[in-house]
């Protein structure tokens, strides 16, 4: 039975575009032909992704041509600017302060810093497909810092997000719907960064609809990892992690819903942080699913090393941002609190009891919280609440409030990427047959029953308001829980090491570790901390789940063969208490650092 609807759904639900050929050699007709054709709604889009996959190729042409120093003329007529000289792997291999230090001395111009990330995001992109498009209007940007003061970000070369707007380009979410919809102006975050010298030279890949692990969609392809060809960059700002770890790009803006840059982040083996939902601006930011209310997406920085990420909030939280969106908190970044040095009060957990975690996510945390207590901080064991519950009940109902009306509707006509098809069923099943499903299949494996009825909607605004109480509820209890412990932070695992592509489609359900600070709202950050070794690779064999279904048994496999590959750990603070996180995050780079002899 099996074997017979995995057939089904691969040669009828995945294959729509066969119907209208077998339909109308079956009746005949062209006009048949046409007509089912138009139906399918499959080519709807097709011509619009080639175009899109033409105009992508011209932009990064154009930035070959500019990077090599060929003088040129740009998209719209802006005048490309001759390149200046400059040692490139000495610029490249600066750190986000050193660069900025020498850019603000004069000692580099942001001319040859700018060529220098040219040529090497190129080179990475070969290697990686991690970008979407070149912003050729970095180049009259530079033409303008002459006359105007230098800011905390001068000369310094910035990737973006997709789904991050920048005017006069598309922010597609890798659906073919946002195509040839280009911004009409600079989100907030942009423009701020714009106002403090940063140069936007290039937009980065993301997974179809933004919702996966998985970096690939069918307008651009699939973006891989760059310490592992065979292994995802992970999603959604996939694009952005595998660029600044493989070189091309030294601090990049990402977006988080469930984890969108931290699971990046610790798959690619670099630093990426998620500030408390509303700390900065979400003006500009395109969603796939805008007006769920249940889990907070938040915008946030990618790099190297965690001062990177501080100097990028810094930058960001300045009189610009509360100007331009006064809907932002006027909080300016606290260099007391990330300057401090008194020992912090640590939490800390192996397993948040919905997902047990590989061997080396384990060990990660164990390891990093001996090191914090021999640098002498005080680390408490601590027990998530209830996050199976919360996962199944707030995280999944909150989100999928509408049965997945919307994303349906986003992808409606588009060529579906094999990574969203398993979700897609399912939301395509009526809900009075996903609650028949859930109840014949509880006894045999209660989490897919208890997921599906999770994906079954909130049916009424009554009981979304209820649902929204019930959060809140939620998160004063864990609060409480925290501060009756007397915690600063917490140490928990981070989702790692990366998967094999292919997996991570069908493993939304890992989640857990991630997006429960997204519905708690807490500020949250990655930070590399090692590598997968032989031993663990050894005791992966032995893995066993809580349940021993098909997601842990794929999440073993899709494990695997990892040695050698980066993992870290994740940090979390109470709202507003970023500066808090981050210093924490410096905290555990410093001590792991230390002990590695780094």
């Amino acid at each position: 039975m099996v074997s017979a609807w995995t057939w089904v759904q691969d040669e009828l639900l995945l294959k729509p575009c066969l119907y209208p050929t077998a339909l109308a050699s079956l009746c005949g007709g062209a006009a048949l032909l046409l007509l089912l054709r138009k139906w399918t709604g499959r080519s709807r889009y097709e011509a619009a992704i080639r175009n899109a996959r033409t105009q992508r190729d011209e932009t990064l042409r154009a930035m070959e041509r500019d990077g090599l120093g060929v003088e040129m003329v740009g998209k719209m007529g802006q005048p490309a600017v001759k390149k200046c000289s400059g040692d490139v792997e000495s610029i490249l291999s600066l750190s986000l302060h050193e660069l900025r230090d020498k850019l603000q001395g004069g000692s580099f111009d942001p001319d040859s810093v700018l060529h220098a990330y040219m040529v090497k995001a190129l080179e990475v992109n070969k290697q990686l497909n991690c970008l979407t498009e070149f912003l050729p209007e970095c180049q009259t940007q530079l033409q303008d810092f002459q006359e105007k003061h230098k800011g905390l970000l001068y000369g310094i070369p910035i990737s973006i997000k997709d789904n991050i707007n920048c005017k006069g380009h598309d922010s597609t979410c890798g659906l073919g719907v946002f195509l040839n919809q280009p911004a009409t102006e600079d989100s907030v975050i942009v423009q701020v960064l714009k106002k403090q010298g940063a140069i936007p030279f290039v937009k980065t890949n993301v997974p179809q609809s933004l919702l996966s692990y998985e970096c690939c969609n069918p307008i651009f392809g699939q973006t891989i990892n760059p310490h592992n060809t065979k292994r995802t960059s992970g999603g959604s700002s996939g694009g952005e992690a595998a660029l600044i770890a493989a070189g091309g790009s030294i601090l990049g803006i990402g977006s988080d819903i469930g984890g969108s840059i931290r699971v990046p982040a610790s798959f690619c083996g670099i630093c990426g942080f998620k500030p408390t939902g509303k700390r900065l601006s979400s003006i500009g930011l395109r969603g796939s699913i805008p007006g769920q209310k249940a889990v907070e997406a938040a915008i946030g920085p990618l790099a190297r090393d965690v001062d990177s990420l501080t100097l990028c909030m810094k930058a960001l939280l300045c009189e610009d941002m509360f100007h331009l969106d006064p809907t932002v908190p006027p909080l300016p970044f606290n260099d007391e609190v990330y300057s401090r040095s008194k020992p912090l009060r640590i939490g800390y957990y192996e397993s948040d009891g919905f997902w047990i975690p590989t061997a080396s996510m384990k060990r990660a945390v164990m390891e990093t919280k001996h090191l914090l207590e021999e640098a002498g901080h005080t680390l408490v064991p601590f027990t998530p609440l209830r996050t199976s519950y919360a996962f199944k009940e707030y995280v999944l109902k909150g989100i999928w409030a509408d049965c997945g009306f919307l994303i349906l509707e986003n992808l409606k006509g588009d060529i579906i990427d094999h990574n969203l098809k398993d979700i897609l069923y399912t939301f395509k099943v009526p809900a009075v047959l996903k609650k028949i499903l859930s109840f014949l299949l509880k006894p045999l494996n209660p989490r897919l029953a208890d997921i599906l009825m999770s994906l079954c909607g909130i049916g009424s605004i009554s009981e979304l308001w209820k649902h929204h109480t019930a959060i809140e509820a939620y998160c004063r209890e864990y609060i409480k829980i925290w501060k009756s412990k007397n915690l600063d932070v917490l140490l928990c695992p981070a989702l790692g090491p990366a998967f094999r592509v292919g997996y991570a489609g069908s493993l939304s359900v890992t989640s857990s570790y991630k997006i429960i600070f997204n519905l708690l709202n807490f500020p949250a950050g990655v930070v590399p901390v090692g590598t997968v070794t032989e031993k663990d690779e050894e005791e992966l064999k032995d893995y066993v789940g809580y349940y021993n279904d098909y997601w842990e048994k794929a999440f073993k496999k899709g494990m695997s063969g990892a040695v050698g590959l980066p993992i870290a750990v994740q940090c979390a603070a109470l709202p507003w208490q970023d500066e808090l996180c981050l210093y924490f995050m410096k905290e555990v780079e410093r001590v792991t650092q230390k002990n590695r002899g780094t």
